[in-house]
């Protein structure tokens, strides 16, 4: 079992910066990819940003590319999301996945998930 936990929201104004961290405990095995998700109100869930905790290549939406930075820190067990230049469109509830594989954008590789993280960009 893989327990993730994020933090880090908040409310931000347009064209501000927040950081959140997906803090993971637990057995790993072979969950190495680790992937951003976020839900906006009355929107499907959509993938944001990914990470393989090995290799630390990584992966974007376009929606974010330029401006959000997904990192992961192996002594720490942690993923982070260094999100710039805010959006209104960037308001959500933010979720941290843990999967094994597959395409990274969709739910159904991932096995493991966060209670989620509220994010509010104001224009």
């Amino acid at each position: 079992q893989l327990q993730l936990v994020e933090s880090g929201g908040g409310s931000v104004q347009a064209g501000g910066s927040l950081r959140l961290a997906c803090e993971a405990s637990g057995f790993v095995g072979k969950n190495y990819v680790r992937t951003w998700f976020r839900q906006a109100p009355g929107k499907q869930r959509e993938g944001v940003a990914a990470i393989l905790i090995g290799s630390l290549n990584t992966h974007y939406a376009d929606s974010v590319k330029g401006r959000f930075t997904i990192s992961y820190d192996r002594d720490k067990n942690t993923m982070y999301l260094q999100m710039s230049s805010l959006k209104s469109d960037d308001t959500a509830t933010y979720y941290c996945a843990a999967g094994a594989g597959g395409p990274w954008r969709q739910e159904r590789f991932y096995d493991y998930w966060g209670q989620g993280t509220q994010v509010t960009v104001s224009s």
